[in-house]
């Protein structure tokens, strides 16, 4: 099978030649296993990744000076960065992890959000996107593109506890931003469809290890109407267009909301959070898995013996020969983990042969 149609296959429950599988790894640990490997570990594993290319902004776009926000920072000195949604960035020398300074943290008027310049995507150009999908599929790939966060770019900006405080006190803030980024969802997600892509990329992290950040019926009424539109909006024109969802942590209590609203395939399904298992028997084959393998238990803290017992058994019980399931781990690897359990996992997913 090509990748795109062991992908298609995994994302429709039909039979696969092999159980799709990939990682992803910070870059201490790329190089680790760069030294190890002799080859960059994209290269020599042939990982089950999808390829695209965004949007793009005319020449001569000018995007908004973010600056005034930062006082007394500047980008690219003494650890500090600022993203493309106007959000700091403070590192402390940890990884990749960051502190984030928000923008709107100390806004007091809704007026201060209306002038707060977020980018607007209306005038960009798909001319990238399509030529990526054009070269995927000649190749024999699968094309996917992420279209863009909503709950998170929001509480970005504003900061995470006035946010929340929003969505229970002045409702009409926390949608102003996040009706935002659903338009610029929307338009990247339309631009996708129409450019023949397989899969849109969608998400938030809304949950914890134990539930959701907050009540489902909260999500509900706010989150999971604009995701609807931006699924809605892409099947419009591509009725058979995968949606990938991504939120960590337990996510039980919105799974058949995900269902109605179009979501394909669940990313990641934390083992430490829900069972897999459990989860395919509430939701059948109406969602796929990308994930399963933990990353707070079986990568970091396992043996290449447990790697492979896992990954046997979460074939086996998910029918995973007959699709539903790409084997990845549940976040980016960490420095911690060991070589040999990652060297472990691809070849092992390498025996998971299918029926076709």
């Amino acid at each position: 099978m090509t990748k795109r149609e062991r992908f298609l296959a995994f994302a429709n429950f039909q039979a696969v030649d092999r159980v799709p599988r990939r990682a992803n790894f910070i870059e201490s640990l790329r190089l680790a296993l760069e030294q190890r490997l002799g080859k960059d570990p994209w290269q020599y594993f042939d990982m089950d990744n999808g390829d695209g290319s965004p949007l793009r902004p005319p020449e001569g776009f000018q995007y908004p000076d973010y600056s005034p926000y930062h006082p007394g920072r500047v980008h690219g000195q003494n650890g500090f960065t600022i993203d493309g949604n106007g959000c700091g960035h403070l590192s402390h020398g940890f990884h990749h992890f960051t502190e984030y300074l928000s923008p709107l943290i100390n806004a007091e008027r809704f007026e201060e959000l209306e002038r707060y310049p977020i980018i607007n995507n209306a005038t960009w150009l798909d001319d990238h996107m399509r030529e990526a999908a054009n070269r995927a599929h000649a190749a024999g790939n699968y094309t996917s593109i992420f279209v863009g966060h909503m709950y998170e770019n929001a509480w970005q900006v504003r900061g995470y506890e006035p946010f929340l405080m929003d969505l229970l006190t002045q409702r009409d803030w926390a949608e102003y931003l996040l009706d935002k980024f659903c338009e610029n969802n929307i338009r990247t997600a339309v631009a996708a469809a129409r450019a023949g892509y397989d899969c849109i990329m969608t998400g938030d992290d809304v949950a914890n290890q134990n539930a959701m950040m907050f009540q489902p019926d909260l999500w509900r009424s706010v989150m999971k109407p604009r995701w609807a539109k931006v699924i809605a909006a892409a099947r419009a024109i591509k009725p058979d267009i995968h949606v990938w969802y991504h939120s960590d942590g337990n996510v039980w209590d919105i799974l058949s909301d995900l269902i109605e609203i179009g979501i394909t395939i669940l990313n990641p399904v934390q083992p430490e959070c829900m069972n897999p298992v459990a989860v395919r028997k509430h939701c059948g084959k109406h969602l796929a898995f990308d994930g399963c393998v933990g990353t707070q238990t079986t990568f970091p803290f396992g043996t290449p013996a447990d790697m492979a017992k896992v990954l046997h058994q979460l074939a086996d019980t998910l029918d995973a020969r007959q699709g539903g399931l790409m084997l990845s781990p549940t976040h980016v690897l960490e420095p911690e983990v060991p070589l040999d359990n990652i060297l472990e996992f691809f070849n092992t997913c390498d025996q998971l042969k299918g029926t076709t």
